[in-house]
């Protein structure tokens, strides 16, 4: 039995392809390559949470690399000190949450009678909505149409006049087609079902992949969206994170040059400095966390919807 066992090994491992001296050359160059890559990426991140951590005396002073120097929360303290902060968080995660399903819903939607070829007119339909992407009406009309129909200072502006993205239909228009097959489909009339039916009994079960992808496209374009909000919201009560943390990077740049004393100046300085800092690990970090448990589903929810035929 264990001869046997060996032999299958044996067999297995010689069947296998050879790699010549050329190749593990390639690999070698392949991965010192994207080691540098990987460095390139993650240095500029440590180097703002570091900043973001240090001494603000040593941030003005440059010398910090890649690790704090004389650890320092001040900057936090600073930031999370405005009671803004929490009310931007929640505004966001309103904004966020709110959004997402409905453009993904919305999607969906318009994806699935797209993919199939049963549907009547489809290609025209495919075209007029890819015209959009080429021509829109301007950021004038979309704010007397927001005004309008009494969406204007509300959290409705920030959801719906931009929750359909054609790029992702179409993404998710093409994956539908290699996933749901034609016999699949067959399968589900003989049996009776609509296709209202089989679109939330067959379809959704099987499009987790790329409903996380859409998902995290639309939520990272909500998060750090805040052109609408300047627009469209007036109510500070309404503001979202990034117009709360815009906010406080205009109040705490002061001019150094206005103070007579120049230590106070170089403390003024360094303080917003990293405030700034801190900002960004703030505004970041919620992404940060998300995005590891969805990274898993775009191998097999962009690249099979990334076909556009």
């Amino acid at each position: 039995m264990v001869k046997t066992q060996y032999s299958i090994w044996k067999k297995q491992q010689s069947s296998k392809i050879r790699e010549t001296p050329f190749d593990n050359l390639f690999n070698g160059i392949n991965n010192v390559f994207l080691g540098l890559c990987f460095i390139i990426v993650l240095y500029p991140l440590l180097y703002i949470i570091a900043c973001s951590l240090s001494d603000p005396k040593a941030v003005i002073e440059h010398r910090v690399t890649l690790f704090p120097v004389n650890f320092d929360l001040t900057a936090y303290k600073a930031v999370f000190a405005n009671k803004d902060i929490g009310l931007g968080y929640l505004n966001s995660i309103i904004y966020v949450a709110l959004g997402t399903f409905i453009s993904v819903s919305l999607s969906m939607l318009l994806a699935y009678p797209l993919s199939r070829k049963e549907f009547y007119g489809r290609k025209f339909v495919t075209k007029f909505i890819m015209a959009t992407m080429l021509f829109s009406g301007g950021l004038i009309p979309l704010y007397f149409v927001v005004k309008g129909i009494g969406l204007y200072n509300t959290r409705w502006a920030l959801v719906l006049p931009n929750a359909v993205n054609v790029w992702n239909v179409i993404i998710a228009r093409t994956f539908l087609q290699e996933t749901i097959t034609n016999e699949l489909y067959d399968a589900a009339q003989i049996d009776g079902c609509s296709d209202l039916r089989f679109f939330f009994t067959v379809v959704l079960p099987l499009s987790g992949a790329i409903i996380a992808v859409l998902s995290l496209f639309y939520a990272v374009v909500l998060w750090n969206s805040y052109f609408d909000a300047l627009v469209f919201l007036q109510d500070k009560k309404l503001y979202p994170l990034q117009i709360v943390l815009r906010n406080i990077l205009i109040v705490n740049k002061t001019n150094p040059t206005m103070l007579s004393d120049v230590s106070a100046a170089v403390r003024v300085q360094g303080l917003a400095e990293t405030v700034k800092y801190a900002l960004i690990v703030v505004a970041s970090l919620p992404l940060l966390v998300i995005y590891p448990f969805v990274q898993k589903y775009f191998v097999k929810g962009v690249m099979i919807g990334s076909g556009k035929g």
